[in-house]
């Protein structure tokens, strides 16, 4: 049992010991001190800090940070219809929103199609519902690709929405080389964590790699790959895991790059990284400082970058889903702005806040709204943003940094042991699966006190208004799938798919033949279903 364990037995969680205990630990088993001086800070610290945008990029990855320019605030949102989802888009930008964050439901996720009988219900409910270019269309109808930042959250279909996207640019006159986001496009931790994965690690890395090469080309200032600690962490993990986690299947990611033949100061330019961030303020702050400097020391010594851009991490961060509560949830609006300030003062490059209301649907225009707000307050008036990496110095913050770089270096070379990510998915599994655990026990004796919910219980009913998504969205949805697959040529269809699945038996890139594909009218779940016949779908991998 988690606790009957000692922070030795786990040096990557909390210990459960109770709420009498007089003794705190952080999520990641780090003990606490009453008060931190000098002598809790290591020698050298100079030489770990650094300066501001120079290697190891401690303070950060600009030497003006947020004086010179202010982070992307983005918005997650999408749902039901693109034309629903181009109303909540325009919404966003018109009150300030300067990046956009498409959210898929799950059939486009999993690379179906709406009218597979395997969706029924599911369209539309978790993000939009992309099954042709005509969706792509009609979301960013009235929105210039030249001139808006996009992020897409979407993992083993990543090639399709990224070439679909690119499409929409064409049409609108936008050349590729302007077009800027990003791709999830993390499919590993997909494996680890979430489950929304098509296809086995092999073909998978392969897509991934063909991401690498068909942007350097053709989309030089996309970002082909958000490698995500975000989802890990929603799953249980602690800090320390999230980063040790993160940065291992980054690894894979880079050595699969260099094994395809691509040089790492090129590709490793357009890597980005996406982490959560909790209540923990002051360690939140040192997990995003400690991560840096990793990042920078293992591109440039384990993988030969040479080029400070390609050693450089940058990161989006997104406040904590599974810390909001469906008790009292106004609450959450005060964890959120702690989040926020904390991804701030930690060095975001972007940043989405969460809804008060997501823990018991998707955010309503009043939410969404609130949560943007939010960072438009941290932005102006906290003070956050006038100085670069305001902690610098503070003994507990600089200890805190070494302590979660030392524990997650420990763990990342338990992972190394077993032969990197792809081979160690069983055993971080089981690590998140004790995190949880130990999560649940700490609630469960009052040992960690969430308000609202284990302490300063309410018993009067909150009136919120949540958002309801029409169920005839999915009937509309699938109906104008159908109208599509009648309209088009479906001989040029089959042709092009045809070539796709010759691309897939070969070692071709994938992306062109793809994108000829989705160009002919082919629907996303004719694409992934032509990649599944030939490549098979992943069956392994037990989830807790």
């Amino acid at each position: 049992m988690a606790s009957e364990k000692t922070t030795d037995e786990n040096r990557y969680i909390a210990p459960v010991v109770g709420a009498e205990d007089e003794r705190i630990f952080t999520d990641s088993g780090i003990e606490i001190d009453r008060v931190y001086d000098a002598d809790d800070v290591a020698p050298n610290l100079e030489d770990r800090l650094g300066e501001p945008g120079e290697y190891p990029f401690t303070r950060g990855v600009h030497d003006g940070m947020y004086r010179d320019r202010t982070w992307t605030m983005r918005q997650y949102a999408g749902y039901a219809t693109a034309e629903e989802t181009n109303e909540r888009y325009r919404y966003l930008i018109d009150h300030g929103s300067t990046g956009l964050s498409m959210a898929f439901d799950l059939p486009t996720q999993l690379g179906r199609d709406s009218d597979d009988p395997l969706c029924n219900g599911e369209v539309g409910r978790t993000g939009v519902a992309i099954d042709t270019i005509e969706d792509m269309r009609i979301c960013f109808e009235g929105i210039p690709l030249d001139s808006v930042s996009t992020s897409m959250t979407i993992n083993a279909p990543a090639a399709v929405l990224l070439l679909l996207y690119q499409l929409v640019g064409e049409e609108q006159g936008v050349e590729s080389t302007e077009l800027r986001g990003t791709v999830q496009n993390d499919v590993l931790k997909e494996y680890m964590a979430r489950g929304n994965y098509i296809y086995p690690p092999e073909p998978t890395m392969r897509l991934t790699t063909d991401i690498f090469a068909y942007c350097d080309e053709f989309v030089p200032k996309w970002n082909t790959i958000s490698i995500s600690g975000y989802h890990i962490r929603e799953k249980g993990c602690s800090a320390v895991q999230e980063v040790a986690f993160t940065l291992s299947n980054a690894i894979a990611y880079v050595q699969a790059g260099i094994d395809a033949g691509l040089d790492p100061n090129t590709f490793g330019k357009r890597l980005a990284f996406f982490f959560n961030c909790h209540n923990n303020v002051f360690q939140e702050i040192a997990k995003f400082r400690a991560v840096r400097r990793m990042w920078a020391e293992i591109m440039r010594d384990r993988f030969g970058a040479t080029d400070e851009k390609a050693q450089m991490i940058r990161f989006h961060t997104q406040t904590g889903g599974v810390t909001l509560q469906a008790q009292q949830p106004e609450v959450n609006i005060v964890r959120v702005a702690l989040q926020g300030f904390a991804a701030v003062c930690g060095g975001t490059q972007s940043l989405h806040t969460n809804g008060f209301d997501e823990a018991l649907a998707l955010p309503t225009e009043r939410s969404a709204r609130i949560a943007l707000r939010t960072q438009q307050v941290l932005a102006h008036e906290s003070g956050a943003a006038e100085t670069v990496d305001p902690l610098a110095g503070s003994y507990f913050v600089e200890s805190l940094t070494d302590e979660i770089e030392l524990r997650a270096r420990e763990l990342m070379a338990k992972v190394e042991e077993q032969g990197g990510s792809v081979n160690a998915l069983d055993y971080m599994q089981r690590e998140i699966e004790e995190s949880a655990q130990s999560y649940h026990e700490r609630y469960q004796s009052e040992q960690d006190v969430i308000v609202g919910v284990n302490r300063y219980v309410s018993d009067e009913p909150d009136d919120v208004d949540i958002l309801k998504v029409d169920p005839e969205s999915e009937r509309k949805q699938v109906e104008r799938l159908t109208k599509w697959k009648q309209g088009r040529d479906n001989d040029a269809v089959t042709a092009r798919l045809g070539e796709l699945r010759t691309a897939a038996e070969g070692s071709d890139n994938l992306l062109p033949p793809i994108r000829e594909a989705l160009r002919a009218g082919a629907s996303i779940g004719e694409v992934c279903g032509e990649m599944r016949e030939v490549f098979g779908e992943y069956q392994g991998g037990t989830f807790f």
